[in-house]
C-alpha cells in the first residue's frame, strides 16, 4: 500500500518513485533520531528549539527576534515565546540596537553558552557512544561522508 501511495505521489509531482521513497525514509529516520535525543533530556531542560536558537546566537552573534524567527523558520510569535523563556532562565539578554533604537537585539549570555556546551556534550556523548559501540570504522566514514549532503538538505527545507 505504501509503495502504491509513493508511486501516486511521484507521478503527481513528476518525481521518480525512488526520490519520493528516499524523502519518506529520510523523514522517518531523522525524526526517530531527533525524538531519541529529545527523550534523553530531563523535564524542564531546554528544548531542541531553545538549543537551536542558543546555537545560532552563539555562532552568528546578536540578532533581532524577527530575523531569528525567519532563520529558524517559525512564526515571530513563537520566537517571542522562546526568547521570553530563555531570557527568564538567564540564557539570553535583550537590549536596544545601537544603530536603531526601535529594534531589540537578543544575545546569548555566559549562562546560555554554558547550557549550550553542557547540552551539546550530553548529546554528543550519546551519539559518540552509539557510533563507537554499534558501527564499524567503515560505517562511521560513510556517515561522515553524507553529513555535508544532509546539511545542504536542511538548508533547502
Amino acid at each position: 500500500m505504501i509503495n502504491l501511495l509513493l508511486l501516486v505521489v511521484a507521478e503527481l509531482k513528476e518525481l521518480s518513485p525512488e526520490v519520493v521513497r528516499a524523502g519518506a525514509d529520510l523523514r522517518v529516520v531523522v525524526g526517530r533520531i531527533a525524538r531519541r535525543l529529545r527523550q534523553a533530556h530531563e523535564v524542564g531542560d531546554v528544548t531542541l528549539s531553545d538549543v537551536s536558537v542558543l546555537a545560532r546566537l552563539d555562532r552568528d552573534g546578536p540578532n533581532t527576534p524577527s530575523a531569528l524567527a525567519e532563520l529558524e523558520r517559525i512564526r515571530p510569535q513563537a520566537m517571542g515565546v522562546t526568547l521570553s523563556a530563555l531570557e527568564g532562565r538567564g540564557l539570553v539578554t535583550r537590549q536596544a540596537d545601537g544603530k536603531d533604537g526601535r529594534k531589540l537585539l537578543t544575545s546569548i549570555t555566559d549562562a546560555g553558552r554554558t547550557m549550550l556546551s553542557e547540552r551539546r556534550s550530553a548529546s554528543v556523548q550519546r551519539l559518540t557512544r552509539a557510533l563507537a559501540e554499534e558501527f564499524t570504522a567503515a560505517e562511521r566514514r560513510k556517515l561522515l561522508a553524507v553529513l555535508p549532503l544532509l546539511d545542504r538538505l536542511a538548508e533547502r527545507l
